[in-house]
């Protein structure tokens, strides 16, 4: 039998097991990094959509504002 040692190192070393909130935080993940390309590509039609998506799955207001007025953006 193991002992309690090695089972943490053992834990440790594996990937963590995807849950439902895993899978609703990837997809809010994913609709924000869309949201970021559109946003630097000027592709202003497709921001809605991502928005609503993000927000659906739980982005706050402040994720999706951060991504609005990133200063990398602006024209110089």
């Amino acid at each position: 039998m193991p002992r309690v040692n090695e089972r943490k190192s053992e834990s440790s070393s594996s990937p963590p097991k995807l849950g439902r909130g895993s899978r609703k935080n990837a997809v809010q993940l994913t609709a924000l990094l869309y949201l970021r390309e559109a946003l630097i590509n000027q592709r202003y039609e497709n921001c809605p959509e991502f928005v609503a998506v993000a927000k659906e799955f739980g982005a706050s207001p402040a994720d999706i504002e951060a991504l609005l007025e990133d200063a990398r953006r602006l024209p110089e």
